[in-house]
C-alpha cells in the first residue's frame, strides 16, 4: 500500500472546512481532534471505576459504552469511550483537552501503583460513514456490530458501531491502536467537518475548555447514549448525578438546532438567548457549504418552545432539528426559570 493509500499519512483536515449538505452516504475522516489514551497495570478496573459514570464491568471484550468524568460538584470534565483491550482499557479525548485531563486523573492514580496512563503515539481515530468502509474494514458481515458500542477486535485496531444520526445514518469509528494501517478508499476521504456534521445530528455531546466544567452529564444527554451507569457505586460526583436522576432535577438537557443562514459558526460557550434572557449555552457548531449551521446547545426545558437565537446573532431564529433518541426528562420537568 502506497502513502496515498494511507489515511494516516494524509495531510489533517482543517478545523475551518465545511461540511457537506445532505451528508455524504459513504467515507471516511481521520478525526485529528482526538487522541487515544491507553490505561493499563493492576490497577485499571478500580482506578476507572472510582473516576468515571460507567461500569468497568460493562466495559467488556465486544462491548464498548462511553462514559464521563466529573468534578465532586458532579459537572463533566471528559466526555469518552471505553475499550477493553486485553487487560487494558482505551479511552478517546479530545486533544486541546487531554493533558489537563490526563494531569488531573493522574492526581487518583498515584494511589494505584504500577497502574498508568498515556497517550499512545501509533495511536488514531477514524470516523466512517454508511456501512461500505466498515464492511471493508472487516472483511466480514456486520452482523456482529448491530448497536451502538458493539466492537470488533480487527488487525488494525478495534472497529466500533456508534450511534446513528436522526436521519438514519449507520456511523462507525476505528480505533488504530497499532503500526498496521487501514486500506480506505481515498477517493472517498472526507473533511473532517462532515465528521462533525454527524455528531450533531447523533446528538453526540463534546466538551472545550469554554464548557467543561459547565454542565452535570445528564444536561448532556449522556444518560441516553449509554454512558451513565446508574447502578454503580460511588465514584467522583456520583452523588450530584445520582441525585438529579432519581429526584427528577433535570431542567435543562441537550437539544439539536438550525439557522438557515449564518454569517459563521458560534463557538462553544456562546449564549442561547430567549429576548434578551440567557436560555441554554452552544455545545457544539458546524457551518455547512450551502450557509446553514447546526448546532447542539444545553437549553433550559422550559424555554425551549421560545424564539431562541445566538448571542450575537439577533435577526436569526433557531429551529430545532430531531435527535435519534428520546429525552423523557424533558416531559417530566417542573416548569422552573432556576
Amino acid at each position: 500500500m502506497t502513502d496515498t493509500d494511507n489515511p494516516v499519512s494524509a495531510a489533517t483536515n482543517s478545523a475551518s472546512e465545511l461540511a457537506d449538505t445532505p451528508l455524504p452516504e459513504t467515507g471516511w475522516a481521520e478525526l485529528t481532534n482526538r487522541v487515544l489514551v491507553r490505561i493499563s497495570g493492576s490497577g485499571v478496573d478500580k482506578f476507572l471505576q472510582g473516576q468515571f459514570s460507567q461500569h468497568l464491568d460493562e466495559v467488556v471484550t465486544g462491548h464498548s459504552p462511553r462514559a464521563a468524568a466529573a468534578t465532586p460538584k458532579g459537572r463533566a470534565y471528559c466526555l469518552t469511550r471505553m475499550v477493553r483491550d486485553e487487560g487494558d482499557i482505551l479511552m478517546d479525548l479530545d486533544s486541546g483537552l487531554a493533558e489537563s485531563t490526563l494531569t488531573h486523573l493522574r492526581k487518583y492514580l498515584m494511589l494505584f501503583r504500577g497502574t498508568s496512563a498515556d497517550v499512545m503515539d501509533e495511536g488514531r481515530v477514524i470516523g466512517l460513514l454508511g456501512t461500505s468502509a466498515a464492511e471493508t474494514l472487516a472483511g466480514q458481515s456486520l452482523s456482529g456490530l448491530e448497536q451502538p458500542g458493539d466492537t470488533l477486535k480487527l488487525a488494525q485496531g478495534h472497529l466500533i458501531r456508534v450511534e446513528p444520526t436522526a436521519e438514519g445514518q449507520s456511523r462507525f469509528e476505528l480505533w488504530q491502536t497499532g503500526e498496521a494501517k487501514p486500506e480506505l478508499d481515498r477517493k472517498t476521504e472526507l473533511p473532517m467537518a462532515d465528521w462533525h456534521a454527524s455528531e450533531i445530528a447523533a446528538g453526540i455531546a463534546s466538551l472545550t475548555e469554554a464548557t467543561k466544567e459547565a454542565f452535570v452529564p445528564q444536561m448532556l444527554n449522556w444518560q441516553h447514549v449509554g454512558g451513565v451507569h446508574f447502578k454503580k457505586g460511588c465514584y467522583t460526583g456520583q452523588e450530584v448525578i445520582a441525585r438529579m436522576h432519581f429526584l427528577g432535577q433535570l431542567k435543562k438537557s441537550l437539544y439539536r438546532f438550525r439557522l438557515e443562514q449564518a454569517d459563521g459558526s458560534p463557538e462553544p460557550g456562546t449564549s442561547v438567548l430567549s429576548g434578551e434572557r440567557a436560555a441554554g449555552t452552544v455545545v457544539r457548531a458546524v457551518k455547512f457549504h450551502n450557509g446553514a449551521c447546526e448546532l447542539l446547545a444545553v437549553v433550559r426545558h422550559d424555554a425551549a418552545e421560545a424564539c431562541l437565537t445566538i448571542d450575537g446573532m439577533p435577526n436569526q431564529a433557531l429551529s430545532r432539528l430531531p435527535l435519534p433518541y428520546a429525552v423523557p426528562e424533558r416531559e417530566k420537568s417542573p416548569q422552573t426559570d432556576t
